[in-house]
């Protein structure tokens, strides 16, 4: 071998560092890539059809007030999906969580504490989930069925069935919190994006979040590897029911008012934002961007249907073929990568 003079360390730092190919990274964040290709082309086709409505910023600001009191909880859902779980519950936790905000008040005239026991219910709930899920091994589709009518059930019990105003002085303060406007953006859209981010932290750069991906692989190996679970699962559930909980005082707080159906109709289309942002069913994938713009593609798909002038009841055949495209492209993305 030649001499050059360079000491061997030396030569080894002056080596190039190896670039990432534009090939490789897309096969890396294909789910994801796919996931934007579906949104670009959804938009596109929303702004052909209907360029009044899908070029003007009210729009935009209609979604930013409606899409979040859902797409909050499709955030935390992902936790739940990536574990290769399922939560059905969350839109009964949205209103018992509620339950807990009205009562406290009632009894202390505090808002904070009222606040605090909103969100402390949501997590009891939660944890009850993961408890019947992660330590009695009950099938989580099948038991948390059985929560949402239990939860629903005692939020009727304890509303006597009727709803409760919110139209106290002392919510005033909280209200332009959650449902005022920054810089022109409404408040509901900036706690999605807060959520968001906070929720990408936390999968992406934390213990925790890699715990998430290796039991939604193999709850089996992750066991063998050290992982705790139990611990896991009950995190995830608990993390989805703290949001529902917020996520009903965002919306409770919106229309002043506390309904004893909060959360009934809102049960599909977290789920469907999940599934439509990326996250296998059969878990150990998922990513919090890609569920973001699920959830914002399945708040704008009512309103480009009926926009671009045709009849509303083909909302849901044009939100069911948005769903099934975008599945089926994952599908056969997830097998080109396998090869």
């Amino acid at each position: 071998m030649a001499k050059t003079g360079i000491p061997p360390q030396e030569q080894t730092e002056a080596e190039p560092v190896p670039r990432i190919s534009t090939r490789l990274f897309l096969r890396r964040h294909a789910l994801t890539t796919g996931t934007i290709g579906i949104a670009i082309v959804m938009w596109t086709i929303f702004v052909v059809a209907a360029p009044d409505v899908f070029l003007n910023s009210r729009i935009y600001s209609s979604f930013g007030i409606s899409t979040p009191l859902w797409g909050m909880m499709a955030l935390a859902l992902t936790f739940v999906v990536i574990t290769r779980e399922m939560d059905l519950s969350f839109v009964s936790v949205m209103a018992l969580g509620m339950v807990g905000f009205v009562r406290v008040h009632e009894y202390t005239g505090s808002v904070p504490l009222a606040i605090v026991a909103c969100l402390l219910v949501g997590g009891v709930c939660g944890l009850f989930n993961g408890f019947l899920v992660a330590i009695l091994g009950i099938p989580s589709l099948v038991i948390t069925l059985g929560t949402m009518f239990f939860f629903r059930g005692i939020e009727l019990a304890l509303l006597d069935g009727t709803g409760v105003p919110l139209t106290d002085d002392d919510f005033s303060g909280l209200r332009d919190i959650l449902n005022g406007q920054t810089a022109g953006i409404p408040n509901e859209f900036v706690w999605m994006v807060v959520i968001a981010v906070v929720l990408w932290v936390v999968l992406n750069r934390t213990r925790f979040g890699a715990h998430l991906f290796v039991v939604g692989d193999n709850a089996d190996s992750a066991r063998l590897m050290g992982v705790r679970v139990v611990r896991v699962k009950m995190t995830a559930f608990c993390t989805l029911g703290v949001v529902a909980a917020f996520s009903g005082l965002v919306a409770s707080m919106q229309s002043s008012y506390l309904w004893p159906t909060l959360g009934d109709g809102s049960l599909l289309l977290p789920i469907a934002a999940v599934f439509l942002g990326g996250t296998s069913v059969f878990g150990g994938i998922g990513t919090v961007f890609g569920t973001f713009l699920g959830a914002l593609m399945v708040g704008s798909i009512q309103a480009g249907v009926i926009s671009a002038g045709i009849d509303g009841f083909y909302t849901q055949l044009f939100f069911g073929l948005v769903i099934i495209v975008s599945l089926v492209m994952q599908t056969l993305i997830s097998h080109r990568m396998r090869r």
